[in-house]
Protein backbone atom coordinates (compact mmCIF):
# COMPACT_ATOMS: atom_id res chain seq x y z
CA UNK A 1 0.00 0.00 0.00
CA UNK A 2 1.52 3.63 -0.45
CA UNK A 3 1.61 6.08 1.32
CA UNK A 4 -0.83 8.02 -0.28
CA UNK A 5 -3.21 5.06 0.39
CA UNK A 6 -2.16 4.33 3.88
CA UNK A 7 -2.98 8.42 4.68
CA UNK A 8 -6.69 7.68 2.78
CA UNK A 9 -7.75 4.80 5.00
CA UNK A 10 -6.42 6.75 8.42
CA UNK A 11 -8.37 9.40 7.59
CA UNK A 12 -10.99 7.66 7.42
CA UNK A 13 -10.13 5.95 10.52
CA UNK A 14 -9.91 9.42 12.59
CA UNK A 15 -12.47 10.95 11.14
CA UNK A 16 -11.03 13.47 8.25
CA UNK A 17 -13.44 11.77 5.80
CA UNK A 18 -16.87 9.99 6.26
CA UNK A 19 -16.31 6.48 4.74
CA UNK A 20 -18.15 6.61 1.60
CA UNK A 21 -15.87 10.20 0.93
CA UNK A 22 -13.97 9.88 -2.31
CA UNK A 23 -12.32 13.57 -1.29
CA UNK A 24 -11.07 15.22 1.48
CA UNK A 25 -7.73 16.53 3.38
CA UNK A 26 -4.89 15.62 1.40
CA UNK A 27 -0.95 15.00 2.54
CA UNK A 28 -0.50 18.28 0.85
CA UNK A 29 -3.06 20.06 3.00
CA UNK A 30 -0.93 18.95 6.00
CA UNK A 31 2.30 20.32 4.80
CA UNK A 32 0.52 23.74 3.80
CA UNK A 33 -0.88 23.96 7.42
CA UNK A 34 2.21 22.68 9.35
CA UNK A 35 4.45 25.81 7.44
CA UNK A 36 1.97 28.50 7.97
CA UNK A 37 1.59 27.14 12.31
CA UNK A 38 5.34 27.16 12.07
CA UNK A 39 5.60 30.92 10.77
CA UNK A 40 3.16 32.08 13.03
CA UNK A 41 4.51 30.14 16.22
CA UNK A 42 8.09 32.08 15.11
CA UNK A 43 6.46 35.24 14.49
CA UNK A 44 4.34 35.09 17.89
CA UNK A 45 7.38 34.02 19.95
CA UNK A 46 9.43 36.86 18.29
CA UNK A 47 11.53 34.52 16.95
CA UNK A 48 13.65 36.19 13.78
CA UNK A 49 11.53 34.48 10.92
CA UNK A 50 13.70 35.13 8.06
CA UNK A 51 16.86 33.29 9.87
CA UNK A 52 14.74 30.71 10.35
CA UNK A 53 13.15 29.79 7.39
CA UNK A 54 15.68 27.47 6.19
CA UNK A 55 14.83 25.23 9.28
CA UNK A 56 11.44 24.92 7.62
CA UNK A 57 12.73 24.48 4.67
CA UNK A 58 14.20 21.09 6.32
CA UNK A 59 12.03 20.37 8.11
CA UNK A 60 9.44 20.13 4.84
CA UNK A 61 12.42 18.28 3.13
CA UNK A 62 13.48 21.16 0.78
CA UNK A 63 16.76 21.94 -0.48
CA UNK A 64 16.72 25.69 -0.13
CA UNK A 65 13.31 28.07 1.00
CA UNK A 66 12.42 28.65 -3.15
CA UNK A 67 10.45 25.56 -3.07
CA UNK A 68 9.33 26.71 0.87
CA UNK A 69 7.61 29.63 -0.53
CA UNK A 70 5.21 27.21 -2.26
CA UNK A 71 3.90 26.33 1.10
CA UNK A 72 2.93 29.65 2.31
CA UNK A 73 -0.41 31.20 2.18
CA UNK A 74 -0.91 34.66 3.07
CA UNK A 75 -3.71 34.65 5.67
CA UNK A 76 -4.71 37.04 7.59
CA UNK A 77 -3.10 36.62 10.74
CA UNK A 78 0.19 35.75 9.23
CA UNK A 79 0.18 38.60 7.18
CA UNK A 80 -0.49 40.90 10.40
CA UNK A 81 1.79 39.63 12.23
CA UNK A 82 3.89 40.41 9.10
CA UNK A 83 3.03 43.88 8.51
CA UNK A 84 3.78 44.43 12.16
CA UNK A 85 7.10 43.37 12.36
CA UNK A 86 8.40 45.34 9.27
CA UNK A 87 6.37 48.07 10.64
CA UNK A 88 8.26 47.78 13.89
CA UNK A 89 12.00 47.11 12.44
CA UNK A 90 11.62 49.71 9.72
CA UNK A 91 9.50 52.64 11.31
CA UNK A 92 6.78 51.83 9.31
CA UNK A 93 5.88 51.77 5.54
CA UNK A 94 6.64 54.25 3.19
CA UNK A 95 5.21 55.32 -0.07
Amino acid sequence: MTVYHWFIHLSHQIGLRQPTDHRGPRIHDLRHRFAIQTLLKWYRSDLNVEVHLADLSTYLGHRSVVGTYWYISGIPELLKLATLRLEREHGGLRA
